[in-house]
This record gives C-alpha cells, structure tokens and sequence, in this order.
C-alpha cells in the first residue's frame, strides 16, 4: 500500500487543523479565539532506501525516518570500501 511504512506498518493518522485569531493576553490581547476547526491527515516522513536483507541481497523499500534512525533497518552499501593495493 502507498504511504504505509514497509517495516512497522506506520500510516496516515487523522487529526484537527485549529485556526486561531486575536493577539495573545500575555502580549497585550484580550487572548485568542478558535475560529475554525477542520480534519486534516498527518502522513509519515516515508524515505524510499536501498535496505540489505539478512539473507543477503539488497531491496527499495519505503521506511519510516523513525525505522531508519533507530536501526530497524541496515542500509545497503553503494560501493565497496577503498582497500589500499599490496605489494
């Protein structure tokens, strides 16, 4: 599915977008009003990674930033390290 973590399954939630209006009592308003209150969707940071497998081989996946800051996944190497020539 799209916008769905492939690690652990993380999706779109719903939420509320608040608009407010007026200035702040602490600054020198009367405070602020709420004046409008609409559904929104908070999607995840979804990043589409190149993910080595444990059995070897690499795969794209779309992973959550979360999944990938915590090490949920290994990411694939791009090039092999550089090996200094022997003599």
């Amino acid at each position: 599915m799209a916008r769905v973590c492939e690690v652990c399954g993380k999706g779109p939630q719903m939420g509320n977008s608040v608009e407010t209006r007026g200035k702040a009592k602490y600054l020198g308003g009367v405070g602020t009003k709420k004046t409008g209150i609409t559904r929104r969707q908070f999607r995840p940071n979804l990043q589409r990674v190149n993910v080595a497998l444990p059995k070897g081989g690499n795969k794209h996946m779309k992973v959550c930033v979360q999944c990938i800051r915590s090490g949920a996944i290994r990411k694939a190497v791009k090039a092999k390290p550089f090996a200094l020539p022997t003599k």
